[in-house]
């Protein structure tokens, strides 16, 4: 009896279970997918009745279209065809508007300008157009034409906001004051671009003009036009140096161009200079081993490498659409400031940055001092992970590294004096600084700009280290390579407080001197990964990983 009862109980909550199910299923309306009339001059009406149909298809759900991909604004297409009876426009009487070419170029082209095809309906509306093209019959088809209609209509508004605000979402030192179009702005782009039928020229208006951003658009070309008819072979991550292994790598640099075998030579000699050929075209260090990283690069796809150019195209996209006239930018991957001076580069150095566990922050600000001959007040995350631990081992630690100890009235302490076991994170009343000097960690200058981060850029007391081509190795502040020319740049324009000649006696007779800048310059802190330089494009490590979290994002 009671097995009986347990039965009839889970045949009873199963059938509950899948009438809750079916109330709660998901609507989904699905338009006619072919309306064929039979006389041309009925189409226009037919076309009418199925965009009415898309739109409450589109209504019904949920913004989502019916090649899955979800509009834009769903708003904006309602109302760009209105809220009385709908017409056509990108066609009439079974003729395309020219603008279709012109719409469906730009899509299939998308990655000119570091965007996806695929976010713009490609597919459904590429198979739609060569149906109609190359098929009589499908001309007269009120349905198709009726997808295409709107479909491109999304796909003018979604590209639109792409190349004016970017893909990603706006962040913390997005400097556009705007982040997305109103609907009524959207509409009114597309309703200008189709009556002037200047749609190429509409939708590349929206874009950046800055010479970082036509050069990166510019590398995009060329990188295309080298590799795009190209296919080259995976190689196995998991290897071992053999002469198999070295053969399919040789293989693999001819299918890319960067190693000729037509002479006949296939010896380690020939593969070390194509390796190395590889190696500089993508920005590794030219050892001519192909070695881990330079196989997983090899194995990348043009694509991949494309869309490493477009995020970067769309980090262009989020500074505003004027930038001052003289500006500091500093690219972290890049390992690179520059000052900018009305376009040009005034000024360029190698800057070493802060490690992925210390990363150097992005951010806006402006340069207002800069200071010789500095104190450098340790960081209290530098005192507790690194020098706590030596000074309780060795109190002479604090000599051999020039520091000092600080009470809180500003007096020098003998740390003789003090007991070090005692001190922890929750109980240090002191502050160490290391005194001024060549052995100062900050070197002779520090250049002071306003941020939450306690971060600036100076010297080093170790200049080796900008030979190197990695140079993520700082606790977060930016070393610069050229801090002399930087400093002698920015009082350059202040010849009434200083002589031309001012800094190189200060430095002569090691003045600690802190000196005012009366125009502050702004000061830029960003991550590109590519750059366009001559032409081409320059390609830099994800650092910090910021790549592949903006990919994710982007959906890239």
């Amino acid at each position: 009896m009671k097995n009986k009862f347990l039965i009839i109980t889970l045949l009873c909550g199963s059938g509950l279970c899948f009438m809750l199910a079916c109330v709660n299923k998901k609507k989904h309306t699905a338009p006619k997918q072919k309306q064929i009339v039979a006389n041309i001059k009925q189409l226009d009406e037919v076309i009418s009745e199925s965009i009415t149909e898309r739109l409450s298809a589109l209504k019904d759900n949920e913004g989502e279209l019916e090649d899955s991909i979800h509009a834009f604004s769903a708003p904006a297409i309602a109302a760009f065809y209105g809220e009385d009876k709908p017409v056509s426009h990108w066609s009439k009487n079974g003729k395309a508007s020219p603008m279709v070419d012109s719409m469906l170029y730009l899509i299939q082209h998308a990655e000119d300008v570091g965007l996806l095809s695929t976010q713009y309906h490609s597919a459904t509306l590429t198979n739609a157009w060569n149906q109609i093209s190359q098929d009589a019959n499908a001309k007269k088809d009120a349905a198709l034409w009726a997808k295409i209609d709107v479909l491109m209509t999304d796909a003018f508004m979604r590209m639109s906001s792409d190349l004016r605000f970017g893909v990603a979402p706006r962040d913390s030192i997005s400097l556009k004051k705007d982040s997305l179009f109103t609907d009524t702005q959207l509409v009114e782009q597309l309703q200008s671009a189709l009556e002037n039928q200047n749609v190429i020229s509409q939708l590349h208006s929206l874009e950046p003009t800055h010479v970082g951003y036509l050069a990166l658009k510019e590398g995009i070309q060329s990188f295309k036009a080298k590799y795009q008819e190209l296919h080259w072979d995976t190689l196995p991550l998991n290897y071992t140096d053999t002469v198999a292994f070295r053969q399919l790598v040789i293989n693999r640099l001819v299918q890319s161009g960067h190693l000729d075998t037509t002479g006949g030579r296939t010896d380690t000699v020939a593969l070390k200079t194509g390796v190395k050929a590889f190696q500089k075209e993508f920005n590794i260090y030219p050892d001519g081993v192909a070695g881990r990283r330079t196989v997983m690069a090899l194995n990348r796809s043009m694509h991949d490498w494309v869309m490493q150019a477009g995020v970067n195209l769309d980090r262009w996209r989020k500074l505003p659409d004027t930038l001052p006239s003289t500006y500091i930018m500093v690219n972290l991957p890049g390992y690179t400031l520059r000052v900018i001076d009305s376009g040009k580069i005034a000024m360029e150095s190698r800057v070493i940055v802060g490690t992925p566990r210390t990363r150097t922050p992005v951010l806006n600000s402006y340069m207002t001092n800069f200071m010789m001959y500095p104190y450098w007040r340790v960081p209290y995350s530098i005192v507790f992970k690194e020098m706590l631990p030596a000074i309780k081992k060795d109190v002479h630690y604090l000599a051999s590294k020039n520091l000092e100890v600080i009470d809180k009235d500003g007096n020098t302490v003998d740390p003789l004096t003090i007991n070090w076991q005692k001190l922890a994170k929750g109980n240090f009343p002191y502050v160490l600084r290391q005194m001024d000097g060549l052995d100062n960690s900050l070197g002779i200058m520090k250049f002071n700009f306003r941020n939450k981060y306690s971060v600036y850029l100076h010297d080093t007391n170790n200049r080796g280290l900008f030979k190197n081509s990695m140079r993520a190795m700082s606790h977060g502040c930016v070393r610069v390579q050229q801090w002399d020319s930087l400093a002698q740049y920015l009082v350059k324009a202040d010849t009434t407080s200083h002589k031309s000649d001012s800094i190189k006696v200060w430095l002569a007779r090691e003045e600690k001197r802190q000196v005012d800048l009366p125009r502050h310059i702004p000061i830029y802190l960003r991550y590109f990964t590519a750059e366009g330089q001559n032409g081409n494009l320059v390609f830099y490590d994800d650092i910090y990983g910021e790549d592949k979290v903006l990919r994710k994002l982007m959906r890239f």
